[in-house]
C-alpha cells in the first residue's frame, strides 16, 4: 500500500524511564499506535560549540500524519532536553493490515486529546 497518511517520528531521551513516560503518554492518549524503545544508543553530536557523546534511548513512534504536531507537543512537554529531537518521516509504503491497525489504535482523526478511559477531551 502506498500512503502518506501515516508517519514515523524519532526522538531521543536521556534514559529509559523518560522514554517510557513519553511512550506511555502517547499510546494512552491515542496519539501513537506503537512506540518502540531502543534502550541504548550512542549519540555523537555538536552542542554549544563542542562535540558531545551521550548514551540515550531512541523512540520510534508510529502515528497518523495528522497527529505529528500532538506527538511533538507531548515530547516537548515531557522531555528533559532543551532541544528535543523530533524527526518526522512519512510512511510511503506499508502493509495494509499494519497501516489499518495504526488507524484503529489512534482512533478517529477528529478526536480531541483522549483521556485514559478513551473518552474524548475536546478541550485540547
Amino acid at each position: 500500500m502506498t500512503t502518506t497518511d501515516y508517519a514515523v517520528v524519532f526522538t531521543t531521551c536521556k534514559n529509559k524511564a523518560e522514554a517510557l513516560t513519553i511512550a506511555e503518554r502517547l499510546v494512552a492518549d491515542r496519539d501513537a499506535a506503537c512506540v518502540n524503545i531502543i534502550e541504548t544508543v550512542v549519540s555523537v553530536y555538536r552542542w554549544q560549540g563542542k562535540i558531545e557523546k551521550a548514551i540515550e534511548a531512541l523512540l520510534i513512534i508510529k502515528t497518523r500524519a495528522v497527529f505529528t504536531g500532538r506527538v511533538e507537543g507531548t515530547i516537548r512537554g515531557l522531555s528533559s532536553y532543551d532541544c528535543p529531537e523530533v524527526i518526522v518521516l512519512p510512511i510511503a509504503e506499508g502493509s495494509n493490515e499494519y497501516l489499518a491497525w495504526i488507524g484503529e489504535a489512534t482512533g478517529n482523526v477528529s478526536h480531541g486529546r483522549r483521556r485514559n478511559n478513551g473518552e474524548s477531551d475536546p478541550g485540547t
